[in-house]
């Protein structure tokens, strides 16, 4: 019985597409002695996955129709018939253009906790009962050439000021230490491959701060006209500041989007994704206060 193994290899290094280009690559299959095989099929596979909460599971029956994996893109091929291979390495080219499927267009790559857009190629390769079939997967990421639906970037600064007056969903303002944080954010609809910055002050505060913080968040919402699920979750916290930082000091805001888990603001008639980013001040006592800015993303 021969080793066998197989392998997806793809002409762009950076696996990065745009809908209308062609998917180009091939498939290695390297064995020791020659390889009989039923048939090899390739199959590429783009589909939004939804999922709810556990906190919002049961709450609305229509989710569980609306919930289903939206198929954007799926390809089947033969690209080999039944029969042997030589030794050694052989490769088998394949070309497929990145389209959708009639009726969808193709979302951004994009891996979050309830929503997920992904786009795979698989390769099968069938053998006979007493081989075992061999399967190799791996992922493309797709996205968007043109602005369609985007709002463009706009270099617009947000003036921001924090005191115990501007704070939300507080009970007892009367037990947060008197304090007062200025600042701006460059802009609120940002470039997803450029820095989200900005500055931040702290004027005043009776306590003594243990830490600032800059967290991303995520919103995703999914659902139907009978109902919707929202649920936000943190992308990434980054520490724009240690210690009890000197008062009136402006300290930099400088957050990288990071890839794959973040993608243009996304609205469809099932879900969407939409983004967040908070201030966090957190005192040596480790309560903390939160500031929400709305934020959008765009490629443009």
């Amino acid at each position: 019985m021969s080793n066998a193994a197989l392998d997806i290899r793809l002409k762009k290094v950076n696996k990065i597409y745009h809908e209308g280009e062609i998917l180009t690559g091939f498939v290695v299959i390297t064995s020791k002695g020659e390889l009989q095989h039923q048939g090899i099929t390739l199959t590429v596979d783009g589909k939004v996955d939804l999922q709810l909460s556990a906190k919002s599971v049961g709450l609305f029956e229509a989710f569980y129709n609306s919930l289903k994996p939206i198929q954007l893109m799926i390809v089947n091929m033969e690209i080999a018939k039944p029969g042997r291979l030589p030794s050694g390495r052989t490769e088998i080219p394949f070309e497929i253009p990145v389209k959708g499927k009639t009726g969808r267009k193709l979302y951004e790559t994009y891996h979050g906790v309830f929503v997920n857009i992904q786009y795979l190629i698989r390769v099968d390769m069938k053998r006979s009962l007493l081989n075992k079939d061999l399967q190799k997967q791996c992922e493309f990421i797709v996205e968007m050439n043109d602005a369609e639906g985007q709002e463009k970037a706009v270099s617009k600064p947000l003036q921001f000021n924090i005191t115990p007056s501007t704070l939300q969903n507080v009970k007892d303002k009367y037990n947060i230490p008197r304090f007062k944080v200025t600042g701006k954010l460059d802009a609120t609809i940002c470039k997803i491959n450029e820095p989200f910055t900005g500055d931040l002050v702290v004027e005043s505060c009776e306590a003594p701060i243990k830490s600032v913080e800059l967290q991303l968040v995520r919103v995703e919402t999914c659902g139907c006209a009978e109902g919707y699920a929202k649920d936000s979750t943190e992308i990434q916290n980054i520490q724009i500041a240690e210690g009890d930082v000197c008062r009136n000091l402006t300290i930099p805001i400088y957050m990288i989007f990071p890839r794959l888990f973040t993608s243009p603001t996304l609205h469809t008639p099932n879900f969407k994704v939409e983004f967040e980013c908070n201030i966090v001040i957190v005192f040596h006592d480790d309560h903390l206060i939160t500031e929400n800015f709305p934020i959008k993303i765009t490629r443009f």
